[in-house]
């Protein structure tokens, strides 16, 4: 039987610097895996290499590498780098995502620009490069969000910015399946991050908590288990979305 592990493996993680992303790259690091660390600006900048040193520390190596995923430029850039320095890519995760909690009658074309280059522009080249560059039997995942089996106010361009990620996956998940490549997506709940608590008043974020199995948000250390589930043993899982989010919502 083959053994699907992250040992000798690469790993581009999109938004890899900190919080999820940065977690993520440093347990894949833990299991062996080579990381490329995507970051989007000099904000990030020392958080990526941090996150590069603690991949270092634990035996893998790694590259960070800045650039603005809503250019598709950049986004082929990220990969040459990851070809450039290992010499090829078998894990794509792309945790990038930008929230936003407006009314509809309050939201400009700007911001609605903004939200649907970020959240379906960006995740529809990354998908597409990782497509391209991917070894045979990589794994692709993304994340999108739990709000897409909610009925709520507030996320319209949140959720319907995400929610085309869905029927990317579900097409590349075919298109890439004669190589052998899955392709998921994971749909946390609300998360114990710094996005998510400027976007709520303390009364709905308890009232988020009181939704999920333990009274908690989703925490990123769960989130992260799954991505590492996926990469390895969960390979045969392909063009879903898992709903990982203790009970919030399901469908």
């Amino acid at each position: 039987m083959t053994e699907h592990t992250l040992r000798d493996k690469v790993a581009v993680v999109a938004g890899g610097a900190k919080n999820l992303g940065g977690l993520i790259s440093t347990s894949f690091a833990e299991q062996g895996a080579n990381l490329v660390i995507h970051y989007h600006g000099d904000a990030s900048a020392v958080d990526a290499e941090k996150t590069a040193e603690a991949v270092r520390a634990a035996g893998s190596k790694a590259i960070t590498v800045q650039g603005d995923l809503t250019k598709v430029g950049d986004v082929r850039r990220l990969f040459d780098a990851a070809v450039d320095e290992f010499s090829g890519v078998d894990v794509a995760v792309n945790t990038t995502g930008m929230v936003l909690r407006k009314p509809i009658l309050e939201t400009t074309e700007q911001e609605y620009d903004t939200m649907l280059a970020i959240n379906a522009k960006a995740a529809y080249f990354f998908l597409q490069e990782a497509g391209r560059r991917i070894n045979d039997n990589g794994k692709i995942i993304s994340l999108v969000t739990s709000l897409l089996a909610a009925y709520t106010d507030g996320y319209s361009t949140y959720a319907g910015g995400k929610a085309p990620l869905e029927h990317f996956t579900r097409a590349a998940s075919k298109e890439f399946a004669e190589r052998g490549i899955s392709v998921t997506n994971i749909a946390p709940g609300p998360m114990d991050t710094p996005f998510f608590y400027p976007q709520e008043t303390p009364e709905r974020v308890e009232f988020h908590k009181s939704q999920a199995l333990g009274n908690q948000l989703t925490q990123i250390e769960d989130i992260a288990a799954l991505t590492r589930f996926l990469a390895t043993e969960g390979w045969w899982i392909t063009g879903q979305t898992i709903f990982a989010n203790g009970g919030y919502t399901t469908r």
